[in-house]
């Protein structure tokens, strides 16, 4: 019998081929998973709170348009003083 088969944490495949204990780069890309998250809820949300205030205040379009990109600044930095 071969020396390095006689060692722990080595083996031989059936091809000769002599492996070490160690997990191999293959092995450990595939054992990586992508985790994909949807927030859609959130998103939901912040549409039907914009369309909500567009509605409350009587924006005309174009008013509105710029809302979408006003609203959230003030929303963040009203709520930024709540975050830890």
């Amino acid at each position: 019998m071969d020396e390095a088969a006689m060692r722990p944490g080595t083996a031989v495949a059936a091809d000769g081929e002599k492996r070490s204990g160690s997990v191999s780069a293959k092995t450990k890309s595939q054992a990586e998973r992508i985790r994909i998250e949807q927030h859609s809820a959130s998103g939901l949300l912040w549409l039907i709170g914009w369309l909500f205030t567009v509605g409350l205040l009587h924006l005309p379009f174009w008013k509105g348009v710029l809302a979408v990109l006003v609203w959230p600044y003030y929303l963040g930095s009203r709520f930024s003083s709540l975050l830890p």
